[in-house]
């Protein structure tokens, strides 16, 4: 596992001396307490560190493997849950096997919350924890990183700039994520591509699958490779996005000016605003393993694809949008149950919804009711 060092989630032997490190950290300790005090800077939080330090070793005493770390984390995400969605199903689940490994493979609409309702899912009905691929643009700071890798998160090498660095680094991720599904026997998730689908239109990049494909030795078929690798396509979908007037914002000015530039901390704050936001009801669909009847990384694609749209969940907020784009009702199902959206009483969502739009900058307006639209327009064939 030597070859894996610098990318792969921490053990258990190492959980504890990590915990330590990070409550020695000033930095970690401070930005903790910027969380608890409602933004408190500069010297008051610093002030604070001897609290959160004690506080955060009461937390994490007695947590000397990754299963007690996970267990801390999930009271916490719990919690979470309750406070910031209306409901969470899943569908699709009972078809697979809890005892096999799977590379779940998923439509990428929240950083966070994505594998962490993945990982909800499929810890409550019996299936191991995942272990989550987590690009490297994300961990700017050191004790970001400690903390992921304390969760089972592996490390995805984004920033490299050097074309021979980038190879080799693509390789040592296919050959861990390889090794952690046929080796160690663990579930993987992987988003569909890098970056979220801030238009609402889902679409796996064929160079993720060519990544996979790496691993490959010369002796097996691609397909043969494919039905190997245990691939699962997965549908998240959110009833609300807590991060919708941002990438609002970020489509018109790109649509307008042709480019748009994060601040610096653009991706933390929208981490924190995905977990805490609301969110409504959200839907987990698992899709069926793919079989070995596929020739190249264009093909798996097109059925990633065609699984994630099949199986997303539709909710009345999509519906509504496209209503107020197209001034008509669409003829879809919504919701875990699959209701009749022309067909049903939806008057408290509606104004639901409105109460949500009546916050958005008006410029800011079509492009965020677009978002929410286009996943009917896929299912109606209009995109």
């Amino acid at each position: 596992m030597s070859q894996f060092d610098d990318i792969r989630p921490y053990n258990d032997d190492e959980v504890r001396p990590i915990l330590d490190k990070l409550l020695a950290d000033g930095e970690f300790l401070d930005t903790v307490a910027r969380l608890k005090l409602r933004g408190a800077i500069g010297g008051l939080a610093r002030l604070a560190r001897p609290m959160v330090r004690r506080r955060l070793a009461r937390e994490v005493s007695g947590v000397s493997s990754v299963l007690d770390f996970q267990q801390r984390v999930e009271v916490y995400l719990g919690q979470m849950l309750e406070r910031t969605t209306s409901s969470l199903t899943c569908s699709g689940l009972d078809q697979l096997d809890a005892k096999a490994p799977h590379l779940f493979i998923s439509n990428h609409r929240d950083i966070a919350m994505d594998p962490a309702l993945v990982n909800w899912v499929i810890y409550h009905s019996g299936f191991s924890t995942l272990r989550i691929a987590i690009g490297d643009n994300l961990l700017t700071k050191p004790f970001a990183s400690d903390l992921m890798r304390l969760n089972k998160s592996f490390i995805v090498r984004r920033a490299l700039t050097n074309r021979r660095d980038k190879l080799v680094a693509a390789k040592n991720l296919s050959s861990y994520i390889h090794h952690s599904v046929l080796n160690d026997r663990e579930n993987v998730w992987i988003a569909q591509r890098e970056g979220r689908a801030k238009d609402g239109l889902d679409q796996t990049n064929p160079a993720l699958i060519n990544m996979l494909a790496m691993s490959k030795s010369k002796a097996m078929s691609f397909g043969d490779f494919i039905e190997e690798a245990r691939i699962v396509p997965v549908a998240v979908s959110y009833e609300y996005d807590p991060c919708d007037q941002a990438k609002a914002r970020e489509l018109y000015e790109k649509a307008t000016h042709g480019t748009y530039t994060k601040e610096q901390h653009e991706d933390v704050e929208s981490i924190a605003r995905g977990i805490t936001g609301f969110k409504g009801h959200c839907h987990v669909a698992f899709g069926t393993p793919l079989s070995a009847s596929y020739e190249d990384a264009d093909q798996v694609a097109e059925e990633i694809d065609r699984q994630i749209e099949a199986n997303y969940v539709l909710h009345p907020s999509n519906c509504l949008a496209f209503e107020m784009l197209e001034k008509r009702t669409p003829k879809v199902r919504v919701g875990e149950q699959q209701l009749a959206f022309d067909d049903t009483d939806w008057n408290a969502e509606r104004s639901e919804f409105r109460s949500r739009l009546e916050t958005c900058n008006e410029k800011y307006k079509p492009t965020l009711l677009t978002a929410y639209a286009n996943p009917v327009y896929k299912r109606l064939g209009l995109k």
